[in-house]
């Protein structure tokens, strides 16, 4: 096998994971109804229930992001309802594209790219129409756009709305309260804030939400997505399902305890703190961040591309040169924007400083006329008035 590159992984995912996460998952392989593991599934339903704040049912399905999408669809809108997509970016369109494939009856709410979801709009769109679910994204990756699930879930209660939510990118980066929401269902990724390695989708699905699926007339389309089905698994009956991803449930059980020593508070600061001294000092460098701070994510930060420098060059140089990984623009900011993730175990001071020196470097390389080591400066003053418990 040809040795793994050592990368900087500073792009909207997967972040680095922890290396006792990593440990972890190279524990021995034990069957998924072994006693033992058993335990563990217990163990990690309790902690996801605590991480997304919810009295319903939490557990973790076989896949990445998108396959706990696919299963609130699958699940949640029967033939005869109408579902309700909040667009604004590209992973919303993937609900927009996933709908179209599984047959669903839906109407979007359009919003502009680097915007909120317009409450008002939305307001409107279910005054005017009976829709049996509304799914949002709460954290929109393609563009840094932190969405009002709070004020969405109010309006979704107010019209007898089921709520589903994209918890992707803010599980473990960004306060999530599902019941006090009025979430329905919330779905996730390891990959990301929690700093385990991609291959589960974190879940959680109210007891309002489990009721609709065992009255529905027609069972899921997805055998394989049938949330009753997982549920059943990891509920106290322990109904096998489908084979269980033993050693990623591992990793996601030590990324849990690894949250929970640190605190979700701190963890939560350490997001936002990294995340406001990356901004001063990408801004320091005469880079446009085009996202209002207002509603801007602590876990992606979205910069203007300059008019005179080519994106792909800059990327495979940063990449090449200092082992560095960003994402590039996707959907309407393709070629438009960079896309700098800071989540997770990539989520640390060292990280800011190694992007901001060789974007520096860069670009100064670039004739941009810059002061050297001010965005270092300006990115430590902020880090380092804050005191941050040691991760």
């Amino acid at each position: 096998m040809n040795q793994i590159p050592r990368r900087i992984i500073l792009g909207p995912g997967p972040s680095s994971a922890h290396p006792k996460v990593l440990n972890a998952m190279s524990n021995g392989v034990i069957g998924y109804l072994d006693p033992d593991f058993l335990l563990i599934l217990e163990d990690v339903s309790l902690k996801l229930s605590k991480l997304f704040n919810s009295s319903g049912h939490s557990f973790a399905i076989a896949g990445t992001g998108s396959a706990g999408m696919e299963a609130g669809f699958v699940n949640l809108i029967s033939e005869g309802e109408k579902l309700l997509i909040c667009n604004n970016g590209y992973f919303c369109k993937r609900m927009i594209l996933m709908a179209e494939r599984l047959g669903i009856d839906f109407d979007t709410i359009d919003d502009d790219w680097g915007k909120q979801i317009s409450l008002d709009n939305l307001e409107i769109k279910l005054r005017e129409n009976n829709y049996g679910l509304v799914a949002a994204i709460h954290a929109e990756t393609s563009t840094g756009v932190l969405n009002p699930i709070k004020e969405i879930g109010e309006l979704c209660k107010k019209y007898n709305s089921k709520f589903m939510v994209d918890c992707v990118t803010s599980l473990g980066g960004t306060e999530i309260m599902f019941d006090e929401w009025n979430i329905d269902y919330a779905y996730s990724g390891t990959q990301k804030c929690l700093a385990a390695p991609p291959g589960l989708s974190p879940v959680s699905i109210s007891k309002s939400a489990i009721e609709y699926i065992e009255s529905r007339k027609k069972l899921p389309s997805s055998w394989y997505l049938d949330l009753l089905g997982i549920s059943k698994y990891w509920g106290n009956e322990h109904i096998a399902h489908q084979t269980t991803p033993v050693n990623l449930i591992y990793a996601l059980n030590e990324a849990l305890n690894l949250t929970f020593d640190e605190g979700l508070e701190n963890k939560y600061l350490r997001h936002k703190i990294m995340s406001d001294g990356l901004k001063k000092g990408l801004r320091e460098l005469c880079l446009v961040l085009p996202v209002d701070k207002s509603v801007s994510l602590n876990q992606l930060t979205v910069v203007n591309i300059p008019e005179n420098i080519d994106d792909q060059v800059f990327r495979t140089e940063l990449l090449r040169n200092y082992l560095i990984e960003i994402g590039r623009g996707l959907g309407e900011f393709t070629g438009k924007v960079w896309r700098i993730g800071l989540m997770g175990e990539s989520c640390v001071p060292q990280n800011v400083f190694a992007l901001l020196n060789a974007f520096e470097k860069l670009l100064i390389k670039n004739k941009f006329d810059l002061k050297e080591g001010a965005s270092l400066s300006v990115a430590s003053s902020v880090i380092n008035s804050q005191n941050i418990r040691p991760y």
